[in-house]
């Protein structure tokens, strides 16, 4: 494997919605192999699989290109559908349904916004499926159209950094790549869940209802991480997180509706509230709540299940006082140092729970109301601690 590919590779496993498209493009079609691939002329390798059939393709395998639909589709750029090889007057003799005992098949290409040909994204089975209809072949395009944003995103990202890094421009990129992740990020999502809307308007039996309300978690989902890069790059390429301060905010709300939200996400666990906020306070209540709920999710990811969260805020000699505690296994201190990096995960966490950005964010507010967040973890709780002076 060359360097090239190996970067292709951890680009696409860098885009954290890319196993829930996999799982949502199966679920949707009943297909049991689905994958990302990158196509050149002459190497076909998958970035990332969802392989519910034991086809035996994991990440960073190959295929012998010229075995693969995917080297003609690389060729006329256009959606190859299939819902029945044997009954397919195109396919049927094909070489490559025969050889790898394909009866369904469909494949989308993915082209990046100056052109390129990046690779694709398909769905495989050995049994019929239906898939050559508008519907099936509107999700995977749409999904393969944010692939590849989020593709082109990194690419302008690495750059704007490297000239960044060069002193070349960096007032005009800090906005250009900003507008980029504003822009070109959400409109194949605002399309993503246009469609979806559509189609709960046409069809309401109840596998279509499931398939429609997955695709709308997702769309969720990767709404909240473009919210979070939106924020990365302001704190990285722009001028840092903005504030839109208001004078006398009442806390005690906000902060109660984001912990029934997360209860309400997270019913088997236990959260404990205590609040002691005598008056309002001159802050951006929208980020405090931001930085809130990346603090409690955080605990809920990491604390102990069996052990409830309790959650504080008060005003005290001048201070607003916020924490965040959960029992669980203490943080290593040298670990400590490290947790407000943006892109860190703890060791315990899924793969593709997220960016690994919701604690730098947090920090990012914290500093830019001029108030700093603390941490300290042992055997018995472990404690995110907010403070500002009011």
């Amino acid at each position: 494997m060359t360097h090239d590919f190996q970067n292709d590779i951890d680009a696409v496993q860098r885009i954290a919605a890319v196993p829930t498209i996999l799982d949502v493009v199966c679920r949707a079609t009943g297909m049991g192999f689905a994958a990302v691939a990158r196509v050149t002329e002459d190497r076909w390798v998958a970035c990332q699989v969802l392989d519910n059939i034991h086809f035996g393709l994991p990440p960073g395998g190959e295929l012998k290109v010229e075995t693969t639909l995917c080297h003609e589709i690389r060729q006329h750029r256009e959606v190859v559908a299939i819902d029945n090889v044997a009954e397919d007057v195109t396919y049927r003799s094909h070489h490559t349904p025969q050889m790898y005992g394909l009866q369904s098949y469909i494949c989308v290409p993915i082209v990046l916004r100056d052109g390129r040909f990046f690779g694709t994204l398909c769905a495989i089975d050995p049994s019929p499926h239906n898939v050559n209809n508008p519907q099936i072949i509107g999700t995977f395009t749409l999904f393969a159209e944010l692939i590849a944003y989020h593709l082109d995103a990194e690419d302008r990202i690495n750059i704007a950094e490297t000239k960044v890094v060069d002193g070349q421009a960096m007032s005009g990129l800090r906005e250009e790549f900003i507008a980029v992740l504003g822009h070109d990020l959400r409109n194949p999502l605002a399309g993503l869940e246009g469609g979806r809307r559509m189609l709960s308007t046409m069809h309401d039996d109840a596998k279509s209802v499931r398939i429609l309300r997955l695709m709308g978690e997702s769309v969720a989902r990767m709404s909240g991480l473009i919210d979070n890069l939106m924020d990365f790059a302001r704190g990285r390429l722009g001028g840092g997180i903005g504030l839109e301060r208001i004078a006398d905010q009442r806390l005690e709300p906000l902060l109660a509706q984001i912990v029934n939200e997360i209860k309400a996400a997270n019913p088997e666990r236990v959260i404990e509230m205590n609040f002691d906020l005598s008056h309002g306070v001159d802050v951006d209540q929208a980020r405090i709540g931001q930085m809130f709920s990346n603090l409690l999710g955080n605990a809920i990811t990491h604390g102990a299940e069996d052990q409830p969260i309790e959650v504080n805020a008060a005003i005290a000699d001048g201070r607003l006082l916020v924490s965040v505690v959960n029992g669980g296994h203490p943080i290593p201190a040298e670990a400590i140092d490290r947790l407000f990096q943006p892109f860190q995960r703890g060791e315990g966490e899924k793969r593709f729970q997220g960016l690994g950005l919701g604690l730098y964010i947090a920090s990012q507010i914290a500093e830019a109301h001029g108030g700093k967040i603390e941490v300290t973890s042992n055997a018995q709780e472990t404690r995110f601690a907010f403070s500002m002076t009011v």
